[in-house]
């Protein structure tokens, strides 16, 4: 992994990785050795992300020039939110898996001040900017609202162990954050159909960021619901639990739509792998969590052996694409290697 092409979108990998440390955290209700698993997710995922610190900052040191180019990028710009919804993941995982609070405050302070860096940043730099095509614009421009919804992923039970003045700021912080992000996901995803709707398909590179489209649907829901509990001064909770239930219908017919365009790519176009292939992960993941979620709420089993289906569907395609990244990390590191 060289520095100077270090792409910012590694850090969906620890998205995703702990996504799926969550919900086996979940479902270790139906079987009990998912917890085991959760628990050494969350420890891998801990030391993949540190791993990918060093490479992420000394980018911006020694070679701010490339890191500024991909930030002004209509796509890759987009993924430099990756590093904060990653350290929110990180505290989610510590918080739910270990009830550790200490690193779960610490992962949450530290992700916080990106997600809000490239909430505004990004935005800023396309409003002030030449003008984009909309044939460049793809699901990825989703990432930082989603880094905006996950913020209450752990901060709502931060914020209930909290009191006082520091209480109050978590309060507002998380209802911003959810706020902003819900409601700038739903303006982008009008655009976004409009390009899938007014384009041919997207570039087979980027193909798997189809299914990002999941991730503020699923992590909207599950951030919803554990605001709403968390939150004394709302007493009638069954609205905004019916509106969750109502958002993760919609994710149903964007899952199954995610599925048939990918076997369209598969079929008739190619789907080659790239760093990419992590956007089938924490979306998911974020939708599988959601899915568990509503169906605890109302105690529907139908939806919660869906979600439990689903889990094995992601557990499979976490296997598949960590697999490929490390074969290809290790052999572009051999080449590297080679040409030295």
């Amino acid at each position: 992994m060289g520095i100077k092409d270090f792409a910012p979108s590694w850090f969906a990998s620890v998205m995703g990785t702990g996504a799926l440390a969550l919900v086996s955290r979940a479902y270790s209700s139906k079987l009990t050795a998912l917890l085991t698993l959760g628990k050494a997710l969350t420890c891998l995922n801990t030391l993949l992300f540190a791993f990918l610190l060093y490479p992420w900052f000394m980018r911006w040191l020694k070679y701010k020039e490339n890191a500024l180019r991909d930030l002004h990028h209509p796509v890759l710009g987009n993924f430099y939110g990756t590093i904060g919804v990653a350290a929110l993941v990180l505290s989610a995982d510590w918080l739910c898996i270990f009830n550790n609070k200490g690193l779960a405050w610490a992962f949450w302070l530290f992700g916080v001040p990106f997600v809000l860096l490239f909430a505004f940043l990004i935005p800023y730099l396309v409003f002030t900017g030449d003008g984009i095509d909309t044939k460049n614009i793809t699901p990825a421009w989703f990432i930082p609202p989603v880094g905006l919804i996950v913020v209450p992923i752990s901060g709502a039970k931060l914020m209930s162990l909290s009191s006082g003045a520091a209480r109050e700021l978590m309060t507002f912080i998380n209802y911003f954050a959810w706020g902003s992000g819900f409601f700038l996901y739903l303006a982008l995803f009008a655009i976004v159909l409009y390009r899938f709707i007014r384009h041919e398909p997207m570039p087979c590179g980027i193909a798997p960021s189809i299914w990002i489209n999941l991730g503020p649907i699923g992590a909207g829901t599950s951030t919803l619901y554990a605001l709403v509990k968390a939150s004394d001064f709302i007493k009638l909770k069954e609205p905004f639990l019916a509106f969750g239930l109502i958002l993760w219908g919609f994710g149903v017919w964007w899952f199954v739509m995610a599925v048939i365009l990918t076997f369209h790519y598969i079929r008739k176009l190619n789907l080659p792998y790239s760093l990419a292939w992590w956007a089938f992960i924490f979306p998911l993941g974020a939708y599988v969590s959601a899915t568990f979620k509503v169906g605890t709420a109302f105690g529907i089993n139908t939806i919660t052996d869906f979600g439990f289906a689903l889990y094995w569907l992601l557990l499979a395609m976490w296997l598949v694409t960590g697999g490929l990244t490390l074969k290809n990390f290790v052999l572009k590191g051999s080449g590297q290697r080679g040409a030295s």
